[in-house]
């Protein structure tokens, strides 16, 4: 039985999915009363509703004026399949995978499109090595790895005078990570993640070489209606200026268009990273003095300041089987769900056993503040029935 006192501050918002994320500071329905509802999303105002997204995206992340940024279905994953099923296969294919996602890409592109592929692999809490990256290669990667808590330090592995185009899947990343635009050619992310917004719908942007190679190769396989970007050997611009391949929420648009003005009104892109960091400073602070606990990204550069994924570390815990270290981990995210001080923050099922704590910017450092000692109570609180057993 755990005999130490639960702690006395409680986190405002318990909030700390790695998605869907929290909704940003300050949010209620009522920031949604403009929505456009019951009308098309191929109306005038339904279109401009949609640009508007896109044009915040823009000024936001600070996307280069050359490139495209269409909103497109399926989240994330729609968004990276698209790019995947339409752009590969004139040329080798070379794929990070180091968490769950980056596996994911390497089944679509070698087992569903049968494309040779050499994969750079690493286990969760390393990244592949990065000097392999080939320049003649077309590229699939993971900017942030949302399951490993890993991300790469910065794009300086891919080449600027490179032939292959680059596919980053930047779910996680973008709104709190530095995106290198000149060496990134398709850039996926969902509303869902950093902009705290709903789940189902992605973004993707492309680079003026991403266009060139869908205007410039026909993919040999059938193309689902869902993936189609081109009409007569040129890009579809319409998708690219609110325009949608299949009907979106327009309640949905009208949220991540509110993320997108409070982001603005914050400080746009810097401040946003800014409030990540400090989230994941106080993690960093706490598990340096934790020795129950460790990062699972193994050294701080690559470590993420999105999704922070933590081990446990104690030997009462790593001396159990694989089933009974899963299982404790499964307790500890649970006593902090019923005790309504951190949801939905167990590590993700295919990653190593642990927790997963959301550190973007619609988070608040104070709510984090407040969440370590109660990491710590639940840990002895767990720990105890353990030895009780």
């Amino acid at each position: 039985m755990n005999t130490t006192p639960k702690p006395a501050m409680r986190p405002a918002r318990p909030e700390f999915s790695s998605g869907p994320c929290a909704k940003r500071p300050g949010w209620n329905p009522e920031n949604l009363s403009n929505a456009v509802l019951g009308r098309s999303h191929r109306s005038k105002i339904g279109k401009a509703r949609l640009k508007e997204a896109i044009d915040r995206t823009r000024e936001v992340l600070g996307v280069p004026d050359d490139y495209l940024v269409g909103i497109v279905p399926g989240s994330d994953t729609g968004a990276v399949e698209m790019a995947l099923w339409s752009m590969l296969g004139p040329r080798l294919v070379q794929l990070l995978a180091f968490e769950s996602f980056g596996k994911d890409w390497v089944t679509d592109v070698t087992k569903q499109l049968k494309i040779e592929a050499e994969v750079l692999d690493a286990p969760y809490g390393q990244l592949p090595d990065l000097s392999k990256v080939r320049k003649d290669a077309d590229l699939v990667f993971t900017w942030n790895g949302t399951t490993s808590g890993v991300r790469v330090p910065n794009a300086d592995f891919i080449a600027a005078d490179r032939e292959g185009i680059t596919i980053c899947d930047a779910t996680s990343a973008a709104f709190a990570q530095d995106l290198d635009w000149p060496k990134l050619d398709v850039v996926t992310f969902s509303w869902q993640k950093a902009l705290g917004g709903e789940a189902a719908h992605g973004v993707l942007i492309l680079s003026p070489r991403a266009v060139a190679r869908l205007e410039s190769y026909s993919p040999p396989w059938p193309m689902p209606k869902l993936f189609r970007m081109t009409k007569g050997g040129k890009v579809t611009l319409d998708l690219f200026e609110g325009a949608t391949i299949n009907t979106p929420s327009m309640l949905a648009v009208e949220d991540a268009v509110d993320a997108l003005k409070w982001a603005a009104a914050i400080g746009g892109f810097t401040e946003m990273k800014r409030r990540a960091d400090a989230n994941l400073a106080v993690l960093d602070a706490w598990v340096a003095k934790t020795d129950w606990v460790a990062f699972l990204a193994e050294t701080a550069d690559i470590r993420s300041n999105t999704s922070v994924c933590l081990k446990v570390v104690d030997p009462r815990v790593t001396g159990l089987s694989a089933d009974a270290q899963a299982d404790f981990a499964k307790k500890l995210a649970a006593v902090l769900e019923k005790e309504g001080v951190a949801l939905d923050v167990g590590g993700y099922r295919d990653a190593p056993p642990g927790l997963r704590i959301w550190c973007g910017a619609t988070v608040e450092t104070s709510d984090l503040d407040a969440l370590t000692p109660w990491l710590d109570w639940a840990f002895a609180s767990v720990v105890a029935d353990l030895q009780a057993a």
